[in-house]
């Protein structure tokens, strides 16, 4: 005879009524918790509106339809809210749904971080613990609206409750108290979120006007740029390199130092330097937005300004050395892909990505190439031997984030031999190993801008060029992690040549003499820059 299983006993409905309870007052409430870091207790309205509008709701599927739109417009809110408060902590800025393209960029750099599967292990367990709330949120919904529908108390605890949280919140709207019981949070992410992206549809919009009023776009190219006729230029944006790079901080003395011996050995070769600040419109992130800021001369802080620049005719940088006779060229070994806006927009005559340059050896996080290869690779095929005058923006990113594995130094000649790189990411430490703790994230920090700016010493002292001309600025300053936080948006600037009339022209900028700018030196916008670059070496007019 089979012995009879016992059947397990159902949960008790008031363990599940509980459990549901606390979902509803938990799960929507999340959104400001992350926001504020705040765990205080407080009645979500967005619980209450959802289980009147069941209670009124005769039709079942409707039911379950609202039930679930309540709990996906709480997840979205939690989602958006994690994702601000990501913002804030390594952007230093809030999230504007339209900087969708950011995120997208966050997640390539955590996969040079820790690893391009841990990530996507990372991105799927969020992603299950998100429908899992969502369909708990359901469930919740719906299970205190059946128990609702049964009982009359129920029904009239739900009224009373109501009243009780729009009374207090009307009560503390009048007395502002600073920690209400009430709350909305999920609606006010919602809300804030689009909020902030309609005023950025607003700039965007404005930006027509802007955009339209150019001194510079009808000059003719033999009144631009007369004071570098035959002089080869060079826009060098070296990542990541901030204010906090060369003062401040713990890592700055070692940067300092590395400029003091770089503007040492220019000084041998010939070279003379000016330095000052420059604002940039970005932080952490979104070097796009600083390169197309210098370059055009407006204010691009957001990816939904970025796109309405780059579809205009706006005069460039590039296309005023184009005009005047220069051949261009866009040097950006980050780029694995095709890049049409450099030819759409930038016009540059030449575009040379990661494929382009023959570099075969490792990999160095997101710094793909080391920049000593790219100064080597540039010095070898485009300045070698006769040319006409060039015009170049070179990327450097190998200070770019996660700082880690670093390159290191080779004897010039060797620099584009991609063998020598091979030993090298095995003598650093992983990113994973550095990212574990915030002071090794900055000393590896330092220690990559130390090798950005020296594989450009490297470069400036082995080329024989009497014409040229290097200007060398930061994008944007580090994530917070690095800078800390209020650290402010100032890069250095430098502009770097043989030739003294160069110097001579530039007077006017009152820059500090050398490699390091200092707390007495200019700070301009960054969208100052163009202008008064084409006005100094051709004045309009």
């Amino acid at each position: 005879m089979t012995a009879r299983v016992p059947e397990r006993p159902a949960r008790p409905r008031p363990v599940r009524l509980a459990l549901a309870l606390v979902l509803l007052v938990a799960l929507p409430v999340v959104p400001g918790i992350v926001a504020t870091g705040s765990p205080a207790a407080r009645i979500p309205g967005e619980s209450l509106v959802v289980l009147l509008l069941l209670a009124v709701t005769p039709w079942r599927r409707l039911r379950i339809g609202l039930a679930s739109a309540f709990a996906v417009f709480v997840v979205v809110a939690i989602a958006v809210a994690g994702i601000d408060r990501g913002f804030r902590i390594v952007l230093g800025n809030r999230f504007d749904p339209l900087d969708w393209p950011l995120i997208g960029s966050a997640l390539g750099v955590a996969s040079d971080s820790i690893g391009a599967a841990s990530v996507a292990v990372l991105v799927a367990v969020l992603a299950v613990v998100a429908l899992a709330a969502g369909v708990a949120l359901a469930w919740a919904a719906l299970h205190v609206d059946a128990v609702i529908r049964r009982a009359r108390r129920a029904r009239t605890a739900l009224t009373a409750v109501t009243a009780g949280w729009v009374t207090i919140a009307l009560v503390g709207s009048v007395l502002a108290i600073p920690e209400p019981v009430t709350a909305a949070a999920s609606t006010d992410t919602i809300g804030s979120a689009f909020s902030r992206a309609s005023a950025a549809l607003h700039a965007r919009a404005a930006m027509a006007h802007t955009l339209a009023r150019d001194a510079f776009a009808a000059v003719p190219g033999s009144e631009l740029l007369t004071a570098l006729r035959g002089k080869d230029v060079v826009f060098a944006f070296v990542e990541s390199y901030g204010r906090v790079a060369v003062e401040g901080t713990s890592f700055s003395a070692g940067v300092r130092a590395t400029l003091r011996e770089g503007e040492a050995a220019l000084s041998a070769h010939g070279y003379a330097a000016q330095s000052a600040w420059l604002t940039s419109p970005t932080f952490g992130a979104g070097s796009w937005l600083a390169h197309a800021t210098l370059h055009t001369g407006v204010w691009i802080d957001a990816p939904a300004v970025y796109d309405t620049v780059v579809e205009s005719t706006r005069f460039t940088l590039s296309d005023a050395f184009r005009r005047a006779g220069w051949s261009t060229i866009a040097d950006v070994p980050s780029n694995v892909k095709a890049w049409p806006v450099g030819t759409t927009f930038y016009h540059y005559d030449t575009l040379l990505g990661a494929d382009d340059v023959g570099y075969r050896g490792p990999v160095f996080g997101y710094g793909r190439i080391p920049d000593q290869y790219t100064w080597k690779h540039f010095a070898d095929t485009v300045l070698a031997g006769p040319h006409a005058p060039v015009m170049a923006e070179i990327d450097l990113v190998s200070s770019h984030a996660p700082w880690a594995p670093l390159p290191q130094l080779v004897p010039w000649a060797q620099a584009t031999d991609s063998t020598v790189y091979d030993p090298q990411p095995a003598q650093s430490e992983p990113a994973a190993k550095v990212w574990q703790d915030a002071r090794t994230v900055q000393r590896f920090y330092g220690q990559s801008i130390q090798y950005s700016l020296g594989a450009m010493f490297s470069f400036l002292e082995n080329v024989d060029d009497p014409n040229l001309v290097v200007i060398a600025l930061g994008d944007h300053q580090p994530a917070t992690i690095v800078s800390g936080e209020d650290a402010g948006h100032d890069v250095p600037i430098s502009i770097i040549a043989r030739d003294p009339a160069v110097m001579r022209a530039v007077e006017g900028w009152h820059w500090t003499p050398g490699m390091r700018p200092t707390d007495a030196s200019p700070v301009w916008r960054m969208d100052a820059f163009r202008d008064r670059f084409l006005t100094a070496f051709a004045p309009v007019g």
